[in-house]
């Protein structure tokens, strides 16, 4: 289990493992719940990462083998099991009353009746087990809201809005039981090690930007702020040891007064540096859109750390959107969507064209450079086989303090197809940036300070 965890970005070192072995020896493991929390307050480090722990705790210790007794009562009595109609009369039976229980018989009854899928000669063969997303799409939980409010007998509008809320969140709830159990019997017949690493959604953090969906989307979102808040932290850290200049041997001297001579405490000059300014250079074409979104939300949220911040992104031209990304929702897609549509950054085709959009802000903003800016572009520098014009590049890098290129797809895919990326590393340091934990140790290493 630990280290399917580690295999999920949590970070689970060796004392952590021990007070989980202390933990097993102390609670008794017929509680299921008690040995779930235990083992939570010894190996989670952080509340965000609760979700991948009982995704993880559920494969590897189930609660139950096999196909559970249905409790024809709780799920819908007088229903037949193997029925998609009478499954979904139990669902809004169980919507309609809030029972967890009842949802939870539900759940179960459902991935047995349509969940199994073969991979071979019967059930457990390679390949076969029972799919969450199967059962759901033939179920549809969410056609069964209406039913469900019809059947609490709403009449006010606002009763109505308060249960229409909470009969969604059990759909929801619905959603996740379905996807527990289905995970659950697909571990009896094949490798728990495997389920655990492929069938447990990853935490936000190391779901990769290109492969993100909308969900994912609007998970990531949620990390915009906690991560700008960790990050300024260490920034300002990074701040005060740089200004730590020489040490003053008078003050010291005079402050080892206090302990008979001995110079416990150093006593430093303080150089006070003026705070360095940012650009940032983003792609907000396809599938990068949301990489750069999501990139320059954080940096936003990170101004205060800057004396200024400004904002440029293109397509096929580079247009400035500072002012565009300082207002609206701090949703990634949605600040994507609102620079293609108000800032010029693709007048003559929608494909990416890094070499004349490189070209298009020296000439117009190369003026905004000097020597207290320190440029990040970001982008997966494919030129659609168009001039990836690498002097352009060379300009702003002569032209700013230090620049950086920040790069979405993995390292071993740089320079294939259409990719530019090794001519443009050989340039500037190019990082490779696909995950939000990736970025987050890129930026606090290499953001100016």
């Amino acid at each position: 289990m630990v280290e399917a965890l580690r295999g999920h970005g949590l970070v689970v070192g060796t004392s952590e493992t021990v007070d989980a072995a202390r933990v097993m020896e102390v609670l008794s493991l017929a509680d299921r719940d008690l040995v779930r929390e235990g083992l939570a307050a010894a190996l989670i480090r952080r509340t965000g990462h609760r979700r991948v722990f009982d995704a993880v705790f559920d494969v590897y210790f189930p609660a139950g083998v096999g196909a559970r007794e249905v409790d024809r009562e709780a799920a819908g009595e007088g229903q037949a099991a193997d029925s998609v109609e009478a499954l979904r009369d139990a669902l809004v039976d169980a919507l309609a009353r809030g029972s967890d229980e009842a949802l939870e018989q539900v759940a179960a009854s459902a991935v047995d009746a349509l969940a199994q899928v073969q991979g071979g000669d019967g059930p457990g063969m390679a390949g076969s087990g029972w799919s969450a997303r199967q059962t759901l799409e033939q179920l549809r939980p969410q056609t069964t809201i209406v039913r469900a409010l019809a059947a609490r007998g709403s009449s006010e509008g606002f009763v109505e809005r308060l249960d229409r809320d909470e009969v969604r969140r059990d759909v929801e709830r619905f959603r996740a039981l379905v996807q527990t159990e289905a995970t659950r019997r697909t571990a009896e017949v094949r490798d728990r090690d495997r389920v655990a690493k492929y069938a447990v959604r990853p935490d936000a953090e190391q779901v990769e930007f290109l492969a993100a969906n909308r969900q994912q989307v609007l998970e990531l979102r949620r990390t915009v702020q906690p991560l700008a808040r960790r990050l300024a932290t260490r920034l300002s850290a990074r701040r005060r040891r740089r200004n730590r200049g020489q040490v003053d041997i008078r003050r010291t001297l005079r402050r080892s007064m206090s302990y008979g001579g001995v110079p416990l405490k150093p006593a430093y000059q303080h150089r006070r540096k003026a705070r360095p300014e940012l650009v940032l250079l983003c792609d907000v074409s396809g599938s990068v859109a949301g990489f750069a979104g999501f990139t320059m939300l954080l940096v936003q949220a990170l101004r205060d750390q800057f004396s200024k911040v400004r904002v440029f992104a293109f397509v096929n031209h580079t247009d400035e959107v500072t002012e565009l990304v300082t207002s609206g929702e701090a949703d990634p897609g949605a600040l994507a969507e609102r620079v293609m549509a108000h800032a010029n950054v693709a007048p003559w085709h929608p494909s990416s064209d890094y070499g004349r959009s490189l070209r298009s802000f020296v000439s117009r903003y190369g003026a905004s450079l000097g020597p207290r800016t320190s440029v990040l572009i970001l982008g997966d520098a494919r030129t659609n086989h168009l001039d990836p014009d690498l002097d352009a590049l060379r300009d702003i890098s002569a032209l700013a303090h230090r620049t950086f290129w920040l790069n979405p797809e993995h390292e071993s895919r740089w320079g294939l197809g259409d990719s530019v990326a090794p001519a443009y590393a050989q340039i500037v340091d190019m990082h490779e940036c696909r995950t939000v934990d990736q970025l987050s140790g890129v930026v606090s290493r290499l953001l100016p300070v």
